[in-house]
């Protein structure tokens, strides 16, 4: 925790640095991701602060829209999209990721039944030929291209795909490498970026 810490009092030191911050923020993404320490959206991507609006979730999960239960989840998709109006939605998922892993090894999750109930919410099990894999890659990008169509669910999303005012993008960040996949539709296939 100290190097935290340390880092966080030396953070201050710089006000002239973040003045402009004040005045408001203007991101031009909305960057989906999981909670996974090792996935840091602004090293993965170089922006600094003010320029990506993030939302962290167990799985990077979108739950479905419904408002009659709104969520956090959609509330800060609906506020990217509609006070902010990010022009990009990504939404990353990531290899070695527990809760993928989890849902298509079907682990018994009852010692933590708030995951267990928040998992329920991945569309469907992600194809996965082999969940014995560590990395379970197959499982997170067809998990991530779930999410990407949930997404599309949305009415303020449909709305502004329609318009041709948003683009969605399906990412997938490889642990281990530091390598970012990115989803060809044309293709159907995850390329390197």
């Amino acid at each position: 925790m100290q190097p935290l810490i340390d880092n966080a009092r030396m953070f201050g030191q710089r006000p002239e640095e973040f003045a402009r911050l004040a005045e408001g923020q203007s991101p031009d993404v909305l960057f989906i991701t999981c909670s996974d320490s090792r996935v840091v959206p602004a090293l993965i991507t170089g922006a600094r602060p003010g320029e990506l609006f993030e939302l962290r979730t167990a799985g990077n999960i979108v739950p479905p829209h419904a408002l009659e239960h709104p969520t956090s989840e959609a509330a800060t998709i609906e506020y990217a999209v509609e006070v902010l109006g990010v022009k990009d939605i990504v939404v990353c998922g990531h290899s070695h990721c527990g809760a993928v892993g989890a849902v298509v090894r079907g682990d018994d999750l009852a010692a933590v039944p708030a995951v267990r109930d928040w998992l329920a919410h991945a569309a469907e099990e992600p194809k996965c030929e082999d969940p014995t894999d560590p990395t379970v890659a197959e499982a997170v990008q067809n998990h991530v291209l779930a999410q990407v169509l949930r997404l599309r669910s949305y009415p303020c999303i449909e709305r502004r795909l329609a318009e041709g005012r948003l683009g969605l993008h399906a990412w997938f960040y490889e642990v281990h490498t530091g390598t970012v996949w990115q989803h060809h539709a044309e293709t159907d296939t995850f390329e390197t970026l």
